[in-house]
């Protein structure tokens, strides 16, 4: 990506809008509580850095999202020199959210280069729409700057965060699903970056491991 991305959205909504959105509004502050952190288990080879692609992202919300009895929904519009993506959020009563639209224009007039847009359209209108925010790696070359911004602070755990008992008990998960499910839970458990990265490259090396005896 060589250009930045544009947001537009909605005007503020009236007293019949805000009305209707009354369910799914309750229903959205609940998820968030239940949001898990991003993990960045995918590489930029160009800054050398991690990040949290679309997948990563999707799996720290729609888990929350879904128990709160909310659907996650991406609308692609049509646009002639890139993409636009809307996030929406879908409550089963029947109420719905729109975060507004992002358009990201495609860095060549390929399939590799609006495919390229469509990834990074979903995983930032995803984050923006929901309140997450990891570091900014890929969004840097969008930009032409290497600049990263800094991951929010972990809460204080009441308890000292054992971290090789940690990654012990992630280690014991069954499956990468729930490998996975342990680690988002230590992660938000571990108060300093090195304990954080530990957690993500033990991830990425059992999810090797998984993929080489599959």
């Amino acid at each position: 990506m060589t250009t930045t991305a544009a947001c537009s959205g909605s005007s503020r909504p009236d007293s019949k809008k805000r009305e209707s959105m009354k369910n799914i509004a309750s229903a959205l502050v609940k998820a968030q509580k239940n949001f898990a952190p991003a993990l960045k288990t995918s590489s930029n080879p160009h800054f050398r850095s991690k990040y949290a692609d679309l997948a990563a992202c999707v799996e720290a919300v729609v888990d929350a999202l879904n128990g709160a009895g909310i659907a996650l929904m991406q609308r692609c519009h049509e646009c002639d020199d890139g993409v636009i993506v809307e996030t929406v959020f879908v409550h089963e009563s029947g109420e719905t959210m729109d975060a507004g639209k992002l358009h990201v224009p495609a860095s060549k007039a390929d399939p590799q280069g609006y495919g390229s847009a469509l990834t990074y359209a979903r995983r930032y209108s995803l984050m923006a729409a929901c309140g997450i925010a990891p570091e900014d790696d890929d969004g840097n070359a969008a930009s032409g700057k290497n600049k990263s911004a800094a991951p929010p602070a972990p809460p204080q755990a009441q308890k000292p965060f054992d971290l090789d008992a940690a990654l012990a008990w992630i280690s014991k998960g069954q499956t990468i699903d729930e490998v996975k499910q342990r680690a988002r839970s230590a992660y938000r458990k571990a108060s300093t970056n090195e304990e954080h990265s530990r957690i993500q490259i033990l991830v990425q090396e059992l999810e090797k491991a998984a993929l080489a005896s599959a």
